[in-house]
């Protein structure tokens, strides 16, 4: 699964985006579920990812469909071995 840039991954999932330092600072604060991976000064996001309001469990989230809640746990499984291989490079 290809990752997108924080910019485009706001494109595809808010018909209005926030502005990049808005997605910045989720980034940051943990509110994009599975967290972004940072590389150099950009971050990089999972096309399933989601916008999670804080204080709002990811297990308990009601606002995720079935469908979007298991390409998320199966983007966080995958996330530390494909960082791991990434390291190795």
């Amino acid at each position: 699964m290809a990752l997108l840039t924080l910019e485009e991954w706001a494109r595809q999932t808010y018909e209005t985006p926030p502005t990049l330092n808005t997605l910045r600072r989720w980034a940051r604060e943990g509110l994009i579920q599975p967290p972004p991976e940072k590389h150099g000064r950009s971050y990089y996001v999972y096309p399933a990812a989601r916008y999670i309001e804080p204080g709002v469990s990811l297990r308990s989230d009601r606002y995720l469909s079935l469908v979007e809640r298991i390409a998320v746990d199966r983007a966080l499984a995958k996330q530390p071995s494909e960082s791991h291989a990434k390291a190795g490079k």
